[in-house]
């Protein structure tokens, strides 16, 4: 599925380019106002048919403030890179144009992404990924390599990621591709929350991804994922503000709800995708399907009403798993999950308690050989209680952990716990305790300052 505005959608806001720097944050160059000015809304059309404004592309490098590592290429370089970009070289196609696979004459091979003029992408949103990923070095995002904005052409150049998309590994298999064991899915899902951590905790400002789905997320030979295609990403709040208000783009059944009904992102808008991404490598079902029967073609809406009765989440478990799993790892994945896809922005959790909850899972290695996942019964059955793992863990992120929001993941808990239901309603109580907690320290200082100044007051009455 490609990007588009998920719902009717408004003009863009500018973003104001004097960002804060202040804080523990990983500090990186701002990003020049240049980018606020370019083409938006009705004048994209246009946009993308000129290629926006060539003297603009051209000066990449002369931008103000920013330090742009990646290489420049020509056209006919890459041309030569792709075998004048041959049908043998394909390798896909998304929003922003064809992607075609090569060989630069170091030896190293790469993907070149060539932008489609009449495509759903164009000039800003190149513009965009260059600068993001020249600013922008994690392990689990993709590494931008180089670009050409040679005359009227437009293409990325990136590291080659052999083993595809995730969606490749997901859906719609060919015979001779096995599908992802549990271990693999909980791996790929870590990886790529660790990813949007960087991008929510550590980069600064904070960026937001705002097209987080499973074609999106690109592997390696090891299966470690990498995040890609950042034409959408935006400047997160910085300040006092609580969201950046901005056209509604994205792919829908991946929009958070409060996004694509106001057009006010914040990084919960991200936490929403990843967790319709992450039912997907539960379910082995896409976010949305028009195959399946009314009622099923949205996953979200399809999976909800199943996270509120334990002896219905094994119909949650993708089929092809054929009952290789834990069913605990199961009910707590679960819980991951239903927590990301709340309606409610502030009841989701922040990624880095995301990531927290995931790395536990990921290092939970399960053993097929030891444990059939089908073994495992569902609820009120004594042999289920048997074969639990023992090796639970009550984690927490502290308040300076990170981004983390202090809240915990019990992990080790009773059956009851594991539900997705009895997770949401633990956290939620933990965020009214915390409220409480507030609202006593604000009565006891106000208390204390009355006080001190009736002491005061008393005393300069005494000395009179």
């Amino acid at each position: 599925m490609g990007c588009f505005p998920c719902f009717d959608s408004r003009e863009e806001e500018k973003l104001n380019p004097q960002l804060e720097r202040d804080g523990p944050k990983e500090v990186h160059p701002g990003v020049p106002s240049n980018i606020s000015r370019l083409s938006s809304g009705a004048d994209r059309s246009k946009a993308r048919n000129t290629i926006g404004s060539k003297k603009e592309l051209s000066g990449l490098k002369d931008l103000p403030d920013v330090q742009i590592a990646a290489q420049t290429f020509t056209f006919r370089d890459l041309a030569a890179v792709t075998n004048n970009f041959r049908q043998d070289s394909f390798l896909g196609e998304g929003g922003f144009g064809r992607v075609y696979r090569g060989q630069l004459p170091s030896g190293q091979v790469v993907a070149v992404k060539q932008l489609d003029r009449n495509g759903l992408q164009g000039n800003r949103e190149f513009l965009v990924e260059v600068l993001m990923l020249s600013l922008l070095h994690h392990p689990n995002l993709v590494n931008l390599i180089g670009y050409c904005a040679d005359g009227d052409q437009r293409l990325l150049v990136y590291e080659f990621m052999p083993s595809g998309s995730l969606e490749d590994h997901l859906h719609d298999l060919p015979p001779d591709r096995e599908p992802l064991d549990w271990n693999t899915r909980m791996k790929i899902a870590a990886g790529a929350a660790k990813g949007l951590e960087y991008l929510h905790d550590k980069a600064n400002p904070p960026v937001i991804y705002r097209d987080f789905k499973s074609s999106n997320i690109l592997l390696d030979e090891g299966f470690v994922p990498k995040l890609s295609d950042f034409g959408l990403a935006k400047l997160g709040p910085t300040g006092d503000k609580s969201h950046v208000s901005t056209r509604v783009m994205g792919t829908y059944g991946y929009c958070a709800p409060e996004y694509a009904m106001t057009g006010q992102l914040t990084v919960k808008s991200d936490v929403y995708s990843f967790g319709v991404v992450f039912l997907e490598l539960i379910t082995g079902r896409k976010a949305i399907d028009s195959t399946r029967p009314q009622g099923e073609q949205n996953l979200v809406t399809w999976a909800r009403p199943l996270f509120n009765d334990r002896r219905k989440f094994a119909k949650l478990a993708d089929p092809q798993l054929q009952g290789h799993y834990p069913m605990r790892g199961l009910y707590q994945a679960l819980a991951v999950a239903s927590m990301c896809i709340q309606e409610q922005a502030a009841a989701r959790p922040l990624i880095g308690d995301v990531v927290t909850a995931l790395s536990y899972l990921a290092n939970q290695a399960y053993d097929p050989g030891t444990v059939a996942g089908h073994n495992y019964r569902l609820a009120g059955d004594k042999d289920d209680k048997r074969n639990r793992d023992e090796r639970g863990a009550r984690i927490s992120r502290n308040e300076d952990g990170g981004g983390g929001s202090g809240r915990k993941w019990d992990l080790d808990g009773s059956e009851k716990e594991d539900s997705p239901r009895e997770t949401a309603r633990m956290l939620n109580r933990d965020l009214e305790r915390e409220r409480a907690v507030a609202e006593a320290k604000m009565w006891g200082e106000n208390w204390r300052e009355k006080r001190r100044q009736s002491a005061q007051g008393s005393f300069d009455g005494n000395n009179v």
